[in-house]
């Protein structure tokens, strides 16, 4: 008998009266059974998270701390309850969930560092004995959306660091991973978030929209984070804008990875290959398009291509491969679609094989063109296209040649020229003589174009998820011309 998963909502399981499945996309069996939210479930959340805000936003920075530390340790507490649910949930390896939970704890203690540092500052007033200050303060309610790729990660990074600011929060569980998200909720709870300082709702696939638009309608909502497909990031930055509230989005990527002639090759085709087949090319950053210079690429694909020969996927539940199962049978199919339609055109697979069910091998295409599908559209499943440039200017233009921008990777062993290049990417991040896939809590991580705005991380993180405010204190008599 699966157990039913509740809402959490006021600190509380809230009763709801249907329940959804996830099925292990492995199995075929049911691997969590959660609530499905209606809007009257979201109007609650937000009601929820309004009643909880007035105490936490006047708590200290020093409680703030102590209770984001508490959730870090009941986090750990939760390790093989999180490997459990991910590999059940969505197919994942041990070693990706472990991953998650490492960087997720980490982001937690980055926010819990980060309560003392939401400064403001004195300006200079032309005013005479004006005294002008700039105060950041809490929002209020911030509705976090989380995807399922990279669970665990996401969703603390939806809520740490406002939680760290003072603002209560709402996360909307990804339908494919009900439970490893609800999991984040126990230990936050657990740790002493309770009243409603943090809330969870999940919902039916069927009734995202419904529920979804209910939660950024709610007048309590003053920010929105949302991780995801660029074409659902729209439906919600409009919805948000309809609304006159700020939302930070982190969409879809297309990371161009450049190898340049003076490369070190080894380095790069290590970087390369974790950066394409990390959690089964599964992750926003993994590293979509490999643009090789001509002068090196032959050398280059021969040291790529025996790289990835030795990248064997298999069942993520023995542990014994590198590569686990995708999410879906529509990953299979939307990645099949992309290298066949390559293959038509004139491009050759250099690995690859059939997959079985969701396992599915690492694939590597060269020759792709950028009239290809394989070369424009996202394919977030284990497959990389290599594409041939002419020189170090031709490389910059086919990466800059599409319409995400999110991370990049360069090449070489010219550190000045690696940091030119970089500047010359439009992308959010680019990383020189590094993986596209990388991640800090202390870094501001974001995209630009189709990839999204607003940046997670860091410093950056207050200033998405406060409000900043002028305020002045008059010392001497006014003088007014009236």
């Amino acid at each position: 008998m699966v157990e039913s998963y509740p809402l959490s909502i006021g600190g509380r399981a809230h009763a709801c009266n249907s329940f959804f499945e996830r099925l292990n996309p492995l199995t075929g069996e049911v691997a969590t059974r959660a609530a499905a939210a209606t809007v009257a479930d979201a109007v609650a959340a937000g009601e929820a998270a309004a009643a909880a805000y007035p105490a936490w936003s006047a708590r200290s920075p020093g409680d703030r701390r102590t209770m984001l530390m508490r959730a870090a340790a009941a986090m750990e507490s939760l390790a093989g309850q999180f490997v459990a649910a991910m590999m059940n949930e969505i197919g994942a390896t041990e070693g990706w969930a472990r991953f998650n939970l490492m960087l997720a704890v980490s982001m937690i203690r980055e926010a819990a560092a980060l309560t003392t540092q939401i400064t403001g500052e004195v300006i200079p007033s032309d005013k005479p004995g004006c005294l002008a200050l700039a105060v950041r303060e809490p929002a209020g309610v911030v509705l976090g959306i989380a995807p399922w790729n990279a669970p665990i990660i996401l969703a603390v990074r939806a809520i740490a660091t406002p939680l760290a600011c003072g603002n209560t929060v709402i996360l909307k569980a990804s339908e494919l991973c009900p439970r490893t998200h609800g999991l984040i909720i126990e230990a936050f709870v657990g740790a002493g978030f309770s009243d409603g300082i943090v809330n969870l709702v999940t919902n039916a696939p069927e009734r995202a929209a419904d529920v979804v638009g209910a939660l950024i309608d709610h007048p309590a909502v003053r920010r929105i984070n949302f991780t995801g497909s660029t074409a659902v990031g729209r439906i919600v930055a409009v919805r948000a804008a309809e609304n006159l509230k700020p939302v930070l989005l982190e969409l879809g990527g297309k990371a161009p990875f450049i190898v340049l002639e003076d490369a070190d090759l080894d380095e790069a085709v290590k970087a390369a290959a974790f950066g394409a087949f990390m959690n089964q090319g599964q992750i926003c950053m993994s590293t979509e398009r490999i643009i090789v210079v001509e002068p090196v690429a032959a050398e280059f694909i021969e040291k790529f291509g025996r790289k990835v020969a030795t990248m064997a996927t298999g069942d993520p539940r023995e542990g014994k491969t590198p590569l686990g199962a995708v999410v879906d049978r529509k990953t299979v199919n939307h990645v099949e679609r992309l290298v066949a339609d390559a293959l038509a055109q004139g491009a050759v697979k250099i690995s690859g094989g059939e997959a079985r069910g969701v396992l599915m091998p690492a694939t590597v295409v060269d020759l792709v063109t950028p009239n290809m599908a394989l070369f424009r559209e996202e394919s977030f499943g284990p497959v990389v296209a290599v594409s041939r440039a002419r020189d170090e200017e031709h490389a910059i233009a086919l990466a800059n040649d599409t319409i995400y921008g999110l991370s990049a990777a360069v090449f070489t062993r010219d550190a000045a020229r690696g940091l030119r290049v970089a500047r010359r990417i439009k992308s959010g991040i680019c990383h020189v003589n590094g993986p596209t896939v990388h991640d800090e809590a202390q870094m501001p991580f974001g995209g630009t174009l189709a990839s999204g705005y607003g940046r997670f991380g860091g410093k950056a993180g207050i200033d998405a998820f406060t409000e900043l405010r002028w305020i002045t204190i008059e010392t001497q008599p006014g003088h007014f011309p009236i």
